[in-house]
């Protein structure tokens, strides 16, 4: 008999063979494999546990041993050595050759390293319905474990409690008893399980990764100064009061610490902690990882993500790892039939650190589990029907256990074996939890379970039916939809955040088990979160990641940026990275089909912010002045004013008293008659033809008479040592801006660049849309908006839709000058689009009007001088306070004190007395943006009556800064430093993480082997 014979003779005998280099010799007989039927009882709300109970021996397995003594090769360290029991013994006997075998894309090997053949769907079905001998199966109960094949063990339903010793986990399941000889056994269900002593090998292995941790040296995370001593690339995250929104918390974290007391800022009803988060400073810059590639390409569908200690894994159809330092592919594995995929995986937990990410787990749409180690490519363990043919939808990693959940609701914790790690040789403790998981979530040793609205805390160390179900009635929130994931912040152990389909993310307190309230983070679906550092992650259908600062209120957007051409379907974040590497990853999964990888420190965010926090130190400032006025004109000329009006100059009325500003910004709507049907056509459609030349060869005759008209109005009105030089003129049909600043001024002025942004028509036309001027002042930079928006009392989202489209659009040529940018554009923008500017001011015909009023109503609050009441319906007021997407939330407007400036009869100072009889309104407005850099000193009206609008003008006062490059530098080098002292800090607190989480230390224990002179 041939090699290959000899091999597939085993393989049929026995089911998969170990890893091995080569073919063992083995002698084996059959052993009856229990399962659960699938009629397994199904629980509604509360949950059940599962009363175990034995059952006959069947035969013994004689111990597989024989190993060819010629080959020399060694088991796996992480297989059951072999004077041991094997994994292998749970597999079913199948007594034909398997109809496929696992199909390894890695690079070919000779036949002796060929991948296990692993049995297929029919085959494991025909191993359950029969006995070796091919009889029925005895019936099952259905709530019961058939225990004919699994080690003799003296606790199940419990994990033994430790005696107390200084290296002792808080929850550590017990390990499996040595079953070198089956015995028959005793039903369990009322066993009390009493406490012993750890296996020596767990002890052994503990320490082992304790010396690995504390032996670690901060040598590979030494200061890395970053190479290019000027290149600060992003936003400067700056709160209002100075403060720095990225500092670590200034004391250690323990477990029982608590935040910001929420319910203090509940409303009435208890269910909302703030109504939105505060976007105004959010960079949209990608914090792309630091070292390493960027971007993964998955080559195939999948929607399962995991990360661990360097290691990236997507399951599906096929089984794929990648190394995260060159984004190569270490492992793939193909399943197979095309009918048998994976459904949820989960990296073992290592013996020591080394071994973290070594070793993956993988469950199947049958219900199949397998152990699959990295490195060599291979299945070293299985167990085919570890949920006897249910679909396995999630894979929990908890200290040294594995929790494993089917779509039926069944949960096993699968304990650790001798080693002290995880074995599918071992016994699960097994519970019974609610069908419909969304999401689950282990903290604290406390499995959090989500079905639609409701969330469930579970409890599986528990021995009795009340302990388990730890919260008896599910919690809700009302108000928010469905849950689609969940996520806990390191540093806020005492709150876990889910989100919602609905934008809305709630929050439970994890020693109450009561939801706090929720926040509106989005108007789009949350599809996943995860807590990385002190911030927490968010991906949306749109491939947009957001990333909260959720220690203030109202929350803090830190980052909103585009991520992925599809929607974000998972987010990741591999913890261990921090202290092996030296930077946190974040990754997130799309669509798309590519993994992209993050810097979980936010460190270019962190820098700049503490470099502007610090602006005095290496800048000079000085304080300009400049008028903005608005008007939408109605298609008169500069004639009117002197005939009509009696206003020969203009600037006499708008003008203040005393110092002349030093910018004149005018930006005018409709100075051609938009209501003249035949004009509009002909400009719409045919357009205009626009020349090379000067300003006279391609403005109409309407924008020259204004812009001159303008000339001589400052030249009459200001001294003439003050004279202004015309800096930028634009139009755009109707549309005018015209802007001056003081000739003793405009050498400080430098990268002058305008643009234009069609909305009418659906962004076709110019008779809706935007101008826009942008320059730098010194170091500074300022961008100008003048727009139109949509008319119509009824166009609200139309408006909304517009102000998007202007203010995301990157119509704005790009610095490609990475010195100059950091140094004057913010929200890590490069000045393509407005709010990359430090100071924006924006005016125009908003034509925002006023909601749920008639006009009778409106024009009585009017007479009475009740400008409130209006302004609580005020369209552009209310989509602030109510649309977190809102583009004009990242802007101030000072407070309104003057009339409505819409629609007056032109000639009069009556509102609108034509048939349409239109309801007054705030349609003319100013708007601003820089925090610390602009203050505004007026907002008001005059009466110009020659239009339907009144003209609106806003005072402000610009603070302009001049770098010193020596005093940046110097600066920069000290943020740097410091940065390194709080990466240290945070690695310090992934250790510990990693202590709690993986060896079940307490948190005082873990701190204290981690950071020694701390306690």
């Amino acid at each position: 008999m041939t090699s290959r014979q000899e091999r597939n003779a085993d393989v049929a005998a026995v089911g998969p063979i170990p890893n091995r280099a080569t073919k063992p010799k083995l002698q084996s007989q059959s052993i009856r494999k229990s399962t659960f039927q699938r009629s397994m009882s199904e629980v509604d709300d509360g949950a059940q546990i599962l009363p175990i109970t034995s059952s006959s021996l069947a035969t013994t397995q004689t111990r597989l041993d024989a190993v060819d003594s010629n080959t020399g090769d060694r088991i796996s360290p992480f297989s059951t050595p072999p004077n041991s029991d094997d994994s292998m013994n749970d597999h079913p006997v199948i007594r034909r050759k398997p109809d496929w075998v696992v199909k390894s894309l890695a690079p070919p090997r000779t036949p002796d390293h060929e991948n296990p053949a692993m049995p297929s769907r029919h085959a494991f079905e025909n191993a359950q319905r029969q006995s070796p001998q091919g009889k029925q199966r005895p019936a099952m109960n259905a709530v019961s474990i058939a225990q004919s094949d699994r080690p003799a063990q003296s606790t199940l339903l419990k994990p033994p409690e430790l005696p107390p010793r200084p290296d002792t986990a808080s929850w550590l399941p017990s390990a499996p008893q040595s079953h070198s000889r089956l015995t028959s056994r005793v039903p369990l269900v009322n066993q009390k399980p009493g406490p012993i002593d750890p296996p020596d090998t767990l002890l052994s292995a503990r320490g082992e990764i304790l010396d690995d941790i504390l032996e670690s040296t901060l040598s590979t995370l030494q200061p890395r100064l970053i190479a290019s001593k000027h290149t600060c690339p992003g936003q400067l995250l700056q709160q209002r009061d100075g403060s720095s929104s990225f500092d670590l918390p200034r004391r250690s974290i323990a477990i029982n610490d608590r935040g910001p007391d929420f319910d203090r800022v509940a409303n009435k009803n208890g269910n909302s902690l703030g109504e939105y988060t505060d976007g105004s400073t959010s960079s949209r810059r990608p914090p792309y990882a630091r070292v390493g590639p960027h971007v993964i390409h998955t080559t195939y569908d999948t929607k399962l993500y995991d990360m661990c200690a360097g290691h990236a894994c997507c399951v599906g159809q096929l089984v794929r790892v990648w190394d995260l330092s060159s984004a190569k592919v270490v492992l793939s594995l193909a399943l197979g039939e095309k009918e048998v995929k994976a459904t949820a995986s989960a990296f073992k937990p290592g013996s020591k650190s080394a071994e973290e990410g070594s070793r993956l787990w993988v469950g199947t749409n049958f219900g199949g589990l397998q152990e699959i180690d990295i490195a060599t490519h291979k299945v070293v363990s299985s167990n085919l029907s570890a949920h006897s043919g249910r679909e396995i939808v999630k894979i929990h990693r908890y200290q040294n256990t594995i929790w494993t959940i089917d779509e039926d609701g069944l949960l096993f914790v699968w304990p650790p074996g001798d080693g002290g790690l995880p074995t599918l040789g071992s016994m699960p403790i097994a519970r019974k939890v609610p069908r419909g998981h969304i999401f689950s979530i282990v903290v604290e040793g406390l499995l959090w379970f989500a079905t639609k609205k409701d969330v469930r805390v579970f409890r599986p160390s528990a021995d009795d039916h009340v302990g388990f179900n730890n919260k008896q009635q599910p919690a809700s929130q009302p108000g928010v939809g469905e849950i689609t994931s969940g996520a806990v912040v390191g540093c806020q152990l005492d709150k876990i955040y889910f989100g919602h389909n609905d934008g809305k993310i709630s929050i439970y307190s994890t020693t109450t088990f009561s939801c706090l309230g929720f926040i509106s983070a989005n108007v789009y679906k949350i599809n996943c979160l995860v807590g990385a550092g002190t911030h927490l992650w968010a991906g949306f259908n749109t491939g947009k990641i957001c990333v909260y600062d959720t220690r203030t209120q109202p929350w803090k957007v830190v980052k909103d940026y585009h991520a992925h051409e599809g929607p974000v379907i998972s987010l990741s974040v591999d913890r261990s990275s921090l202290w092996t590497s030296g930077q946190l990853r974040v990754g997130s999964l799309s669509l798309d089909n590519t993994i992209r990888l993050w810097d979980g420190l936010l460190e270019d965010d962190w820098l700049e912010s503490e470099l502007r926090g610090n602006d005095v130190s290496w800048c000079s400032f000085e304080e300009i002045e400049a008028l903005v006025m608005t008007w939408n004109a109605g298609a008169s000329t500069p004639a009117d004013l002197r005939y009509r009006e009696g206003h020969p100059n203009m600037l006499r009325l708008i003008l203040p008293t005393g110092k002349a500003p030093d910018l004149l910004v005018f930006g005018f709507q409709e100075l051609v008659d938009l209501e003249d049907k035949r004009l509009t056509a002909k400009t719409l459609f045919k357009g205009s033809r626009r020349k090379d030349g000067s300003d006279q060869e391609h403005m109409s005759r309407q924008y020259r008479d204004w812009r001159d008209h303008l000339v001589r109005s400052i030249e009459d009105h200001v001294p003439a040592n003050e004279s202004y030089a015309v800096l930028h003129t634009a139009s755009m049909v109707g549309l005018f801006s015209c802007i001056f600043v003081k000739a003793s001024s405009r050498p400080r002025i430098s990268s002058v660049h305008g643009v234009e942004i069609k909305r009418g028509m659906g962004g076709l036309h110019g008779n809706k849309g935007a101008l826009i001027v942008r320059f730098r002042f010194d170091d500074s930079s300022i961008c100008l908006v003048n727009c139109h928006l949509a008319a119509g009392q009824t166009q609200t989202m139309h408006r909304n839709n517009d102000i998007a489209a202007i203010l995301e659009s990157f119509a704005l040529p790009a610095e490609q000058d990475s010195t100059l940018c950091s140094n004057s554009f913010v929200a890590g923008g490069d000045g393509s689009m407005v709010l990359d500017h430090e100071i924006c001011i924006l005016n125009g015909d908003l034509n925002y009007r006023i909601d749920t009023m008639s006009r009778d109503v409106v024009l009585k609050a009017i007479h009475n001088n009740n400008l409130s009441k209006l302004l609580e319906r005020d369209q552009l007021l209310v989509s602030r306070k109510k649309n977190p997407t809102f583009g004009l939330k990242a802007f101030v407007e000072s407070p309104i004190t003057f009339d409505p400036t819409y629609k007056y009869d032109v000639g009069s100072d009556d509102y609108d007395s034509s048939e349409k009889h239109r309801a007054p309104a705030w349609c003319d407005r100013i708007l601003y943006r820089g925090p610390g850099k602009i203050k505004q000193m007026d907002y008001r009206r005059h009466e110009l009556r020659i239009s339907d609008h009144r003209p609106v003008t806003g005072n402000f006062k610009i603070r302009v800064k001049s770098i010193v490059p020596a005093q940046r530098e110097k600066v920069w080098q000290e943020c740097q430093q410091r940065f390194e002292a709080i990466r240290r800090k945070v690695e310090q607190e992934s250790k510990v993480q990693y202590l709690r989480d993986v060896l079940g230390l307490g948190m005082e224990e873990a701190r204290g082997l981690v950071c020694p002179s701390s306690t």
